[in-house]
């Protein structure tokens, strides 16, 4: 006959022992590290390709600014409306992917918080090993979103200098207009980019 419930005579000793307060500890550390680090992973992952995409449609506004700089006077207004079409799309396409880094931006932060809180819990219940691989990938990861913020900036810095660049073609062309003769144009204009 079989018995429904267990008794402690049942259980092998080295069972008992690994329910102690301290072993308990360690495995639910171990729970909140690895849970933890999977945060930081996607949120990590989410926010440098938020950044990525950010970035590439800042270049593509860039690129379709300065051909439409360089084609003053010489578009159709057809043409003209098309390209203005095709920067706005690009301005507010910007926006929406800056709005989407800012969003996953507050995730990635909660994650790195979260994180270096695991770690420390894992450091104090004795669960080095895991406390040192959460941090380590704490630093991974800020690296690579480093990597990726310095790659936006630079966007941005690239669109501050087209901005300039329009006004200036703007300036000329306006003068050559008011003048109704051959605009002198900067190097940077003839040039392919």
């Amino acid at each position: 006959m079989r018995r429904v419930g267990s008794w402690p005579q049942d259980f092998p000793a080295t069972q008992v022992e690994n329910l102690s307060h301290d072993s308990l500890i360690r495995r639910a550390v171990s729970l909140v590290t690895d849970s933890s680090s999977t945060f930081l992973s996607q949120s990590s992952l989410a926010l440098t390709e938020a950044l990525s995409e950010y970035s590439k449609t800042v270049y593509t506004r860039i690129a379709v600014q300065r051909r439409y700089l360089a084609s003053l006077g010489k578009l159709t207004p057809a043409e003209k409306d098309s390209l203005l079409e095709v920067i706005n799309s690009q301005r507010a396409q910007a926006s929406d992917r800056l709005d989407e880094c800012r969003h996953f931006e507050s995730s990635w932060i909660n994650a790195v918080n979260m994180c270096k809180l695991a770690a420390e819990a894992a450091h104090s219940s004795g669960a080095e090993q895991a406390s040192t691989m959460l941090r380590a990938h704490v630093q991974v990861a800020q690296t690579q979103v480093d990597e990726a913020r310095k790659v936006s900036e630079d966007a941005n810095k690239k669109l501050a200098e087209t901005k300039v660049e329009e006004i200036q073609r703007m300036a000329e062309y306006a003068a050559f207009r008011d003048n109704n003769e051959e605009p002198e144009l900067h190097e940077a204009y003839l040039r392919e980019d």
